[in-house]
């Protein structure tokens, strides 16, 4: 039982690794007066889950081929090094008071979709590293598929509530604390 407790932890610390992104997304797009509809929220979703699935497959097959001590300490290592990486940037950037703006409104499909791949593209490198890890890539995608769709109303709401500043002056360095935390897991655990 206390393994699947653990996995279930591992996946929801992804989830929401890979999801601070999108928090701000929809919060800097609520703060411009912008509403992601249900149908483009289930848009993001799939695309953004359908890149952290391969990414995970991918990260799981190179697992298969890794000598099995190795392969969650290894995945693990990526996973604080892409966390201090972003915590790195983050005291980089602090200094000259830039902040990431989100993309222009996506008014077709196609606008959604590049969109979503954007922010998949956050979720390739978490997704392999975690993949290694052993992380199983179905539950890990059903997690940020449920996060997604709620990340999204949850920014929508902050971005009205806030304006957007609050929170997104601090997401980068919160998801890299998340990535070192499940990162540090992995390798101790």
């Amino acid at each position: 039982m206390q393994e699947v407790w653990t996995m279930l932890l591992a996946v929801l610390l992804f989830a929401l690794a890979c999801n601070l992104d999108t928090v701000l997304l929809a919060m800097g797009y609520a703060a411009k007066g912008i509403r992601v509809s249900f149908a483009h929220s289930l848009l993001i979703a799939a695309v953004t889950t359908l890149v952290t699935w391969l990414s995970l497959a991918l990260g799981d097959a190179a697992a298969q081929v890794l000598p099995t001590g190795l392969t969650g300490a290894l995945g693990g290592v990526v996973l604080v090094g892409i966390g201090l990486w972003f915590l790195l940037d983050y005291l980089r950037n602090l200094g000259q008071g830039t902040q990431e703006q989100p993309p222009p409104a996506a008014h077709s499909a196609w606008g959604w979709v590049s969109l979503a791949a954007a922010l998949a593209v956050n979720n390739a490198g978490i997704g392999v590293a975690a993949g290694v890890t052993g992380i199983a890539p179905l539950w890990a995608a059903s997690g940020n598929f449920a996060v997604t769709l709620a990340a999204l109303p949850l920014g929508r709401w902050l971005g009205r509530r806030l304006a957007g500043r609050l929170l997104g002056r601090y997401a980068l360095p919160l998801s890299g604390v998340l990535l070192v935390v499940l990162g540090a897991w992995e390798v101790l655990g």
